[in-house]
């Protein structure tokens, strides 16, 4: 897939690694429409980019858990630039303490996002096909063990991509949908001092053990060619600033 000229839809995409998605995509030709629910991060992101990729930057206030207004954003997209070719299911909270919100944002959140993208992009409604991201973590291929029910979305959103990906369900819509797992993140997990669950000082000790971090930049960069090349239902892991590596379903 050439990249100029695409439509990318980038959810939480005004800060962290969805604003580095978002510049990757602005790079490379792509037009981008970032949701995100910080209404402030997001008309900031617009204004910036907008600087450099004028014409080719939008922000629409989003919640991934309001079934309504995470349609309108796709409309919005479609509307606007004429077309959706891709879709990045980024956004996500890390806090365990708030699980419920945590299941519907991380794990719901992408299957709207998922059934959005078949039904915008599917050719089965009269789409040309796309391409569908479904962020996971290093945590979806080994358990951190402080925040177990994080750990419990991220792996889930695997399972839903390898589904979604076999080729049965690529034939009948041709939206190319691929796992994409960044491992840690520089000052991703600093973050995390309001976790406070039973035991979590010992287990963040455990997780923290030999971890090497990775820029976001990194990460947003390797994820190009993967836009480009990487199959359907196929799971990418990215870490310790290596290239991004495919790892076999049946090894998780």
């Amino acid at each position: 897939m050439d990249l100029e000229n695409k439509v990318a839809i980038v959810t939480g995409g005004a800060t962290g690694l969805g604003r580095a998605f978002s510049e990757e995509l602005l790079k490379h030709g792509a037009k981008v429409l970032i949701c995100d629910l910080d209404y402030d991060a997001g008309e900031l992101a617009m204004s910036e980019l907008k600087k450099q990729y004028k014409g080719r930057v939008l922000f629409r206030h989003c919640d991934v858990t309001d079934c309504i207004q995470f349609e309108e954003a796709f409309e919005y997209a479609l509307c606007m630039f004429l077309a959706i070719n891709i879709v990045i299911n980024n956004v996500e909270i890390m806090n365990d303490n708030f699980w419920e919100l945590e299941v519907d944002v991380n794990l719901n959140g992408t299957i709207r996002g998922t059934l959005l993208a078949q039904k915008f992009m599917g050719k089965q409604r009269g789409g040309e096909g796309g391409v569908l991201v479904n962020i996971g973590s290093g945590v979806s291929i080994k358990p951190q063990v402080s925040t177990p029910i994080y750990t419990a979305t991220k792996h889930a959103i695997l399972g839903l991509t390898k589904a979604f990906g076999d080729p049965v369900n690529y034939e009948n819509c041709l939206v190319r949908a691929f796992a994409y797992c960044p491992g840690p993140i520089e000052n991703s997990f600093s973050e995390q001092k309001r976790f406070q669950l039973p035991g979590f000082d010992k287990a963040k000790e455990c997780d923290l053990a030999g971890m090497q971090y990775q820029s976001m930049e990194h990460v947003a960069k390797e994820l190009i060619p993967l836009l480009k090349n990487a199959s359907p239902g196929s799971i990418w892991f990215v870490a310790d600033g290596e290239p991004a590596k495919e790892i076999p379903y049946s090894n998780i």
